[in-house]
Order: C-alpha cells, then sequence, then structure tokens
C-alpha cells in the first residue's frame, strides 16, 4: 500500500505488556527508523495479577476492571515506543484473558484459549492483509513458557499468515499476502546466565531472583539467527515497561513481575526465523529483520 512506509512489521501477543518485556527495543529502533510497526493484542490481559497496593482493587477476584485500566497501560506504553498503530484481535475484549495452564478460566465462553483457531486468525488475515507485512513477531509453539494465551497466540498468528496467502480465502479480507519472514520470540541461554550473574551480583529490593528458565523463549545459541542491538532505545524499552504498571516493577536494568522475583530487561533481542529465507550464511546472524525482503 503506498500510503504506507516500505518496512513494515507486524507483532502478535497474547496480552498487554508482553510486547515490551519482549521486544520493546525492536519496536522502538524500527519505529525510530520509519518502519510502519504495528501490534496485534489478543486479549486485555484480564486475569492478571495486580502489584501496586492502590490499584489492587482492579484484581478480578475483588472489583474488577483490570482489562479497561490495561488498554491504557498499553496506550502509553506505545507511546513510549513511538508505536500509533496497536490493536486487539477481533477489537478489546473479543477475546479474554484464560488465566494460567490448567484454571478453571481456560474453560469460560470467550476465553481466548479456547477460541477456534480458524475462526480467531480471520481477525488477524484481515490486519495482514491490510497492512502487508514483510515481518512478523510472535511466540514459538510452546509461547515461550506455557502460557495457554501465548500457545494460543502463535497458532493464531501463525495459521493467520498461513491463510493470508491463499488466494481463495475469504476474498472480502483483502488481496492475498505471503509474509516473506516470521521470526520467533528467543533470549539465548549464555546471555541469560551473563545477565542473571550480573543481577545477582547488584542490589536490587527484589527478595529474590527468577530462574534463567522462567525467561520465556531460553535456548541454545545455534537456535538464534538474528539479533536486534536496541541499546540505544533502551530507556523507551524500560519506559514502556513501567507504563505496565500493573504487572510490571522496573528497577534499573532489572525488572520483576508480580512473584516479585528479579529478572534481567534485555535490550539487545533475540529472534529465530521460522519461516522464510534467512538473508545470511548458515551460522551467522541477521541484524536487520527486513534484510534481504522487498516491498
Amino acid at each position: 500500500m503506498s500510503e504506507l512506509p516500505a518496512r513494515r512489521l507486524l507483532l502478535v501477543h497474547a496480552h498487554p505488556d508482553d510486547e515490551s518485556i519482549n521486544n520493546g527495543a525492536t519496536m522502538a529502533k524500527y519505529a525510530a527508523e520509519g518502519a510502519h510497526v504495528a501490534l496485534v493484542t489478543c486479549t486485555l490481559g484480564e486475569e492478571g495479577e495486580v502489584i501496586p497496593p492502590d490499584l489492587a482493587h482492579l484484581a478480578p477476584d475483588r472489583e474488577g476492571g483490570l482489562g479497561a485500566h490495561r488498554i491504557a497501560e498499553l496506550a502509553a506504553a506505545m507511546k513510549h515506543l513511538g508505536v500509533t498503530d496497536h490493536r486487539f484481535l477481533g477489537g478489546p475484549g473479543r477475546f479474554h484473558d484464560s488465566g494460567m495452564m490448567g484454571v478453571e478460566q481456560n474453560h469460560r465462553a470467550g476465553a481466548f484459549w479456547n477460541t477456534d483457531v480458524e475462526d480467531a486468525a480471520g481477525y488477524l488475515v484481515e490486519v495482514i492483509r491490510s497492512l502487508r507485512p514483510q515481518v512478523l513477531i510472535t511466540y514459538d509453539p510452546d509461547g515461550g513458557y506455557g502460557h495457554p494465551d501465548h500457545i494460543q497466540a502463535h497458532r493464531v498468528a501463525m495459521r493467520a499468515a498461513e491463510l493470508a496467502a491463499e488466494p481463495g480465502y475469504r476474498t472480502e479480507l483483502g488481496e492475498p499476502h505471503t509474509i516473506a519472514k516470521i521470526y520467533w520470540n528467543r533470549v539465548p541461554r549464555p546471555v541469560a546466565e551473563r545477565a542473571f550473574a550480573e543481577l545477582r551480583a547488584a542490589k536490587t529490593d527484589f527478595p529474590g531472583i527468577a530462574a534463567i528458565d522462567d525467561v520465556p523463549g531460553v535456548v541454545d545459541e545455534s537456535d538464534i539467527t538474528a539479533e536486534i542491538d536496541g541499546t540505544a532505545h533502551a530507556a523507551a524499552k524500560s519506559a514502556a515497561m513501567r507504563a505496565h504498571a500493573t504487572q510490571i516493577a522496573v528497577q534499573g536494568p532489572y525488572f520483576a513481575l508480580s512473584n516479585d522475583l528479579g529478572q534481567p530487561i534485555f535490550t539487545t533481542e533475540y529472534y529465530q526465523l521460522a519461516a522464510g529465507v534467512p538473508a545470511v550464511e548458515p551460522g551467522r546472524r541477521e541484524h536487520d529483520l527486513f534484510e534481504g525482503v522487498g516491498e
């Protein structure tokens, strides 16, 4: 589409805050460089726990209202990253946060985990055909760490990419479009090990430290095919994470979720090419997700 920039990046995430934790530096970098960065969030995160005591009433087991509050948090976070195109899959509230794996919320009507993948994918196909992104970022098949909404976001994103390219699929949603490259969020284990060692040596107010395997997407270095140096955008990523105040507490280069266990903030972000043609020789890493793709 002529009115859109030449480079177009689409990210698909499960809840507000996932994008800033996983891809905040990448999003800020490409937005600053003039690429069109679009975020699709699949749920409002209504079942999340709440960190600040003065907002505890928003929790689902109290007054509720967390989902609506997190819409505003996401909008604030996107301002810090310079991203103006952020939307919810099917519109705000179409799909409900499913809670953690194995809980009753998984099976509620409207829960994202309980939604037919084909039905949900149709909403994303419309976005893909409208924006015509060359690059898509989402989770791996395990959703990074096994959360049902993350797994479902992976399934929906991958299926929508397939359907968007099929000429015969729902022509009313726009012209077919093939996404050139699909990446999954990753963290190389040696990088995580070094960052956690630095965290253990640092002084923070967090009462404990998370386990490395609690970090989504930690894999062997050999699985990494791309790394994006976002250190110039570290402040933007931290600010975006702070904007998700119900979910994230930030202390310098570290953060904690509601479990109050410290984790490093990664400002170089890593990816595995899941579909498409790599732009570098085997064993080397891309440093630009758009490398090797045209308009």
